[in-house]
């Protein structure tokens, strides 16, 4: 770990250890769940973290794995933007971010394959990682997602920490965003040297797919619903917030219909792919255009997203590399 990334991290910790003195149990129950009545007493954090790493010309920005494994897919994908090393650190406390948001199995493809997240915890902790987290924020019952979807298990065999998204672990963050100000965020993504967002490529009915920058939402709490009437420029807000040290998108199984719930194995194609890089935006752009057809362009919250520096929307422009496994 960085002296930096430890410097930032622990002065983090200091600021919630003593905004933690001032809260109650009770209000801070009543604040996660109802966001019109916030505590007088609560501060804050006010912070923007970067968990990205340097970029290297010599490396390609994204990589299209295909190949029968999952976890191999991970695997190997990471080896060719330059191992696990150029992104983890000896000591780093790492968060991973799968999507685990739905009461499904892994055959009808709403959550993450647990293979690629179980494959990328062993990947950091053998980097040296001091710590793996996996975590997300539910929106069916938690225990009941991390267990059917398979990624509980999956983690903890592989050496992860897996957080369940319990009341008192939501700090109150000011987002700095255009529209995004205060909201509750799980606090492990407040403590972390990197974060490896690892979403499943997914149909949702509101913004056409739900890819790598729309899985943010799960590092919220509160009454996430309310972004959707400004949906583009949240999107755009919690990607900027979250500047991931990699991203990996899961099209092994791709919801093309029906999502982000999905249900039916009909709405299920079996692509056997991941998409991996540094560049969100690119990796958004490349699924929505190879599985849906979209033109990248028409989906809002990438060009704001291109307009902060965040990526390019033109995937073709991004040095790729697609693989067989």
């Amino acid at each position: 770990m960085s002296a930096d990334s430890h410097t930032r991290r622990e002065a983090i910790l200091k600021i919630m250890r003593v905004g933690a003195l001032g809260a109650t149990t009770a209000g801070a129950g009543l604040w996660l769940q109802s966001r019109s009545h916030r505590p007088e007493e609560r501060t804050a954090l006010s912070f923007r973290p970067n968990f990205t790493v340097p970029p290297d010309d010599s490396l390609p920005e994204m990589v299209v794995a295909k190949g029968d494994e999952p976890g191999a897919l991970a695997r190997r994908a990471v080896e060719e933007l330059g191992g696990i090393r150029r992104f983890i650190a000896r000591g780093d406390v790492v968060v991973i971010k799968p999507n685990v948001a739905w009461d499904r199995t892994p055959e009808q493809a709403a959550n993450t394959n647990p293979d690629v997240v179980a494959e990328m915890v062993r990947l950091c902790l053998g980097a040296g990682a001091k710590k793996v987290v996996v975590t997300d924020v539910t929106c069916n019952e938690p225990r009941r997602c991390f267990e059917r979807s398979g990624i509980g298990r999956a983690s903890k065999a592989a050496g992860a920490e897996v957080i369940l998204p319990e009341a008192r672990r939501f700090k109150e963050v000011n987002l700095r965003g255009n529209v995004l100000g205060e909201w509750p965020v799980l606090d492990p993504f407040l403590q972390a040297d990197k974060v490896i967002n690892i979403p499943i490529a997914k149909h949702h009915d509101l913004t056409g797919v739900t890819l790598g920058m729309k899985n943010w939402y799960g590092i919220l709490g509160g009454m996430r619903q309310r972004l959707h009437q400004h949906i583009h420029e949240s999107l755009a807000d919690l990607a900027d917030f979250m500047r991931p040290t990699l991203t990996l998108i899961d099209a092994y199984r791709v919801l093309v219909r029906n999502g982000p719930t999905g249900g039916s194995l009909n709405d299920v194609l079996v692509k056997k792919t991941l998409v991996a890089g540094t560049d969100p935006v690119a990796l958004d752009a490349f699924v929505a255009r190879a599985y849906w057809n979209l033109d990248p362009r028409t989906l809002r919250y990438l060009t704001l997203a291109q307009a902060r520096g965040l990526g390019k929307v033109d995937f073709g422009s991004v040095r790729t590399r697609t693989i067989q496994v």
